[in-house]
Parts: structure tokens; C-alpha cells; sequence
């Protein structure tokens, strides 16, 4: 009988009280910001790094999660009898942790050759960040309670990270300038014009799609994109920054428009903040004809 593991790191931004309830493993990223150290969501919550980035304009930094993290999870859940590890890891586009999941899982068998016949680890790269994956680990471990296989919730997940996007404004794009990770936002040349981007997070990559002007355009011109890109009768996800005011016009009109209130709101972790700022406004969904 198949005991199934769903292993992911803290960009997923799923709260701390959702992992433990869950039972997922998750692995955190270290960051650092005036010279303090800290493990994304197991040493401070995300309201605490949102005050310390309003304390410093330094952008805080991150490593990718090594090899031999990797190697040693797996081992412990080898040992603690998991027969299925489905590995989820950030954008591999951002960051170098997925490869070092697969370096890790390569070195693992290597050192516990007995385990070669008994566990499975399947790498998957979510293509992208926060709640796009933390939402579908949370669905698919509702799948592994209901007696779903491992290739069942593979299928799944691949689904949902091949034909979801992430729709985000964000107010300002000092973080993303500085962290130069967010091809769109560096390549944005109407911040001083008084023109936000509309930047879609889809297939690995980041695309500027509509450029708004003015604070005040932000809410329609969002829902318009969204409820033009997304498949209807179909889940979305609000996320949010330090302020969740214009995500809630934003799903008051959205719920106009679908009928259908947001499944959940997120906010984005200390990863994410550091490369797009602490302010934005975003949304999940499941994209038309893919």
C-alpha cells in the first residue's frame, strides 16, 4: 500500500497553521535583511518580514535550498516509511532548487542503494511562485486521503501548473528592479509615466500584458484582464501583499461579474517580497484554451 509524502518549499506561502494541519513537509528559505538570518515562515511570520522591509530599503536576500537538504528529507521519509515523495519546488526559472532536488534525490539512491526498490521521488517544477503551487499541494493532499495514486496526483498537478497564471500589479517595482529575478518588471519602462504593469506568472516566464495609469485604474483593469483570461465557473485565488484593501475590490467585482466569491486569499512570503515588494495586488486562475 502506497504511503504518499507531498514535499515543497516555503514559497508555496501556505500559513504555517495549513502545512502543520496538512501534514506537508516543507522546507524553508533562508533569507537575511540587516544582518539577521532567518528561515522563512518556521522563524518569522510574514507580517514580521513586512515590517522589517518598512524598516530598511535594503532588499532582503535568499539561497536555494542545497542538495544535501534534499538528500537528507528524503532519507527521513524513507525511514519513516514513505513508499511515494512528490517533490514540488519553486519556478526552476528563479531559482536553482528544483535541480538541486533531483541532485538531491541522485545522491540519495547513490548512498542508500536498499532504498532503490522501495520509495519513489518524483521532481516537479510548479513553473512558478506562491499560492499557484501552495493552492494544488493543498487539493492534492486531499486526494492522498481519499486513496488517490501517486500518478494520479502527478496528473493533477501538472495540469494545474501547465494551464493556471498569475495575474499581479505591483504598486511599485523597486524590489523587482533591485532583484533583477522578474524579467517582465526589469524590462518595464513606464514607472515614470505613472503606468503600472499587469505582469502574468504562467509556464515559467513573466509577461507584462497591460500597462494601467493611475492608481484609481487598477481594480477595473485587472478584473478585466482576469475575467477575460479565465476559465469561467472555475476557482480563483486572491493574493495580496502587506495590504489586502484592493484585493477585495478586486473579488467584490469579480463576484459581480462570476457569481463566484474568491476560494481563498494569500499572502505573499518573504521570497516573493523580496523580488516583487511587499504592496501588490494578484490573481490565481485557470486560463482559457490551454
Amino acid at each position: 500500500m502506497s504511503k504518499i509524502m507531498i514535499l515543497t518549499d516555503t514559497c508555496c506561502d501556505l500559513p504555517k497553521e495549513t502545512i502543520e494541519e496538512l501534514g506537508i513537509k516543507v522546507l524553508p528559505f533562508e533569507l537575511s535583511i540587516n544582518g539577521e538570518t532567518f528561515r522563512e515562515t518556521f522563524d518569522k511570520s510574514t507580517q514580521e518580514v513586512y515590517e522589517l522591509m518598512a524598516q530598511t530599503d535594503e532588499i532582503p536576500k535568499h539561497s536555494q535550498i542545497s542538495p544535501l537538504t534534499f538528500e537528507e528529507t528524503y532519507k527521513e521519509l524513507y525511514e519513516q516509511g514513505y513508499t511515494d515523495i512528490i517533490s514540488v519546488s519553486i519556478n526552476s526559472q528563479g531559482s536553482g532548487t528544483y535541480n538541486n532536488s533531483i541532485l538531491g534525490k541522485e545522491d540519495f539512491f547513490e548512498n542508500n542503494p536498499d532504498a532503490k526498490d522501495k520509495i519513489r521521488i518524483f521532481n516537479l517544477d510548479s513553473k512558478c511562485y506562491t499560492v499557484f503551487y501552495g493552492y494544488p499541494i493543498m487539493e492534492a493532499v486531499k486526494m492522498i486521503k481519499k486513496g488517490a495514486s501517486p500518478e494520479e496526483i502527478i496528473a493533477y498537478l501538472e495540469d494545474c501548473f501547465n494551464v493556471c497564471a498569475v495575474y499581479a500589479v505591483p504598486y511599485n517595482l523597486k524590489y523587482a528592479r533591485k532583484s533583477g529575478r522578474i524579467s517582465a518588471a526589469k524590462a518595464f519602462a513606464g514607472e515614470l509615466l505613472g503606468l503600472k504593469p499587469v505582469i502574468r506568472f504562467s509556464d515559467g516566464c513573466t509577461e507584462t500584458v497591460e500597462k494601467i495609469r493611475g492608481e484609481k485604474n487598477i481594480v477595473p483593469k485587472l478584473v478585466d484582464i482576469v475575467e477575460k483570461n479565465m476559465t469561467p465557473q472555475t476557482p480563483y485565488i486572491m493574493i495580496h501583499g502587506r495590504d489586502n484593501t484592493l484585493a477585495k475590490e478586486v473579488e467584490k467585482e469579480l463576484t459581480k461579474r462570476t457569481g463566484r466569491k474568491a476560494e481563498m486569499y494569500a499572502n505573499i512570503g518573504a521570497v516573493v517580497s523580496a523580488n516583487i515588494g511587499p504592496d501588490i495586488v494578484a490573481v490565481l486562475v485557470r486560463r482559457k484554451n490551454k
